[in-house]
């Protein structure tokens, strides 16, 4: 697989490079010479990443830890600040900036599994519409809040979204630093009728491991752009073939359908995927990636 050997060779080029070194004034000693480490807000759990339009009480909630070179002991709070995506064409901007919500202390941190700081950030819907300023009428469904952390360290530093590279949103880090919880309708029971999902793969070598797991009362099917590694080819040469860069699929919701989900899994390379889901009615119900957060997906129906 290309990007497979190519790490290889990156980490064999590493490798040969430090062991042909015999004195320590080598330029890889002066380059990481006097390194300063960073930290990151690493996501644990996305309980709920979005708002219902019909219910003040309806919460979001993400379950994150703070890591450092101290293993946490550097942390001295978070700040949860808040903004607003108008997205109602209808003349009036009720869009809002980096608004501070609140402030975690880092004595509300617990310790997690993995030895490090841990806490649950929340936020109902009616402290985010307080937060924001917004009065009923300047919101809607399909309008966006946008919640961002910032780190802040003992010693001064702080470390936000603008620090999130691909590497700290991807597979391993979990840490965008920044959330979108959607404003949506969510109906008692599912509207029946077909759901298009759209995949694509910018890299043109198919979903490795990742995937749209839909569930219609109890029954699981996971939809996914092919992986040229596993269940195609296997050629190099076969990258960007149309099979391998995009698929489309139909799901079928019958009527009198008790539940239905839709939920994104990570594999390998999840910077890669995007993915439309459309709802019956051809409206757009959800637009993902790159790197999606993995968990349950909300559908926009404000408009079914």
């Amino acid at each position: 697989m290309k990007k497979l050997i190519n790490r290889l060779l990156v980490i064999v080029f590493g490798f040969s490079t430090v062991v042909s070194c015999s004195e320590p004034d080598n330029a890889i000693y002066d380059v990481f010479d006097g390194l300063e480490h960073g930290a990151v807000l690493r996501t644990l759990d996305r309980v709920n990443t979005n708002y219902n339009l019909f219910d003040l009480s309806s919460t979001f909630e993400i379950v994150i830890e703070a890591q450092d070179e101290a293993k946490g002991g550097l942390l001295s709070e978070v700040k949860v600040y808040l903004s607003y995506v108008d997205k109602v064409d209808d003349g009036v901007d009720n869009n809002k900036t980096d608004l501070l919500a609140s402030t975690i202390p880092a004595s509300a941190f617990t310790t997690s599994a993995n030895g490090l700081p841990s806490t649950s950030v929340s936020l109902t819907f009616a402290d985010a519409l307080s937060a924001l300023g917004l009065s009923a009428g300047q919101y809607a469904g399909g309008d966006v809040v946008i919640v961002r952390l910032e780190l802040v360290l003992t010693d001064g530093r702080t470390f936000s979204a603008d620090d999130a590279s691909g590497s700290l949103q991807g597979s391993y880090f979990q840490s965008p630093y920044a959330y979108s919880a959607a404003i949506l309708c969510v109906p008692a029971t599912p509207f029946p009728g077909d759901y298009v999902i759209d995949m694509q793969d910018s890299y043109g070598d198919g979903w490795q491991g990742s995937g749209v797991i839909v569930t219609i009362d109890g029954t699981a099917t996971t939809y996914s752009v092919p992986d040229l590694w596993t269940v195609g080819s296997g050629l190099s040469a076969d990258v960007g073939l149309p099979q391998y860069v995009s698929n489309s699929a139909t799901v079928t919701v019958p009527a009198g359908t008790s539940t239905l989900t839709f939920e994104w899994v990570s594999g390998d390379y999840p910077s890669e995927c995007t993915f439309q889901i459309t709802n019956p009615s051809g409206a757009l119900g959800f637009d993902g990636g790159p790197s999606p957060g993995d968990g349950e997906i909300s559908l926009n129906l404000c408009n079914e």
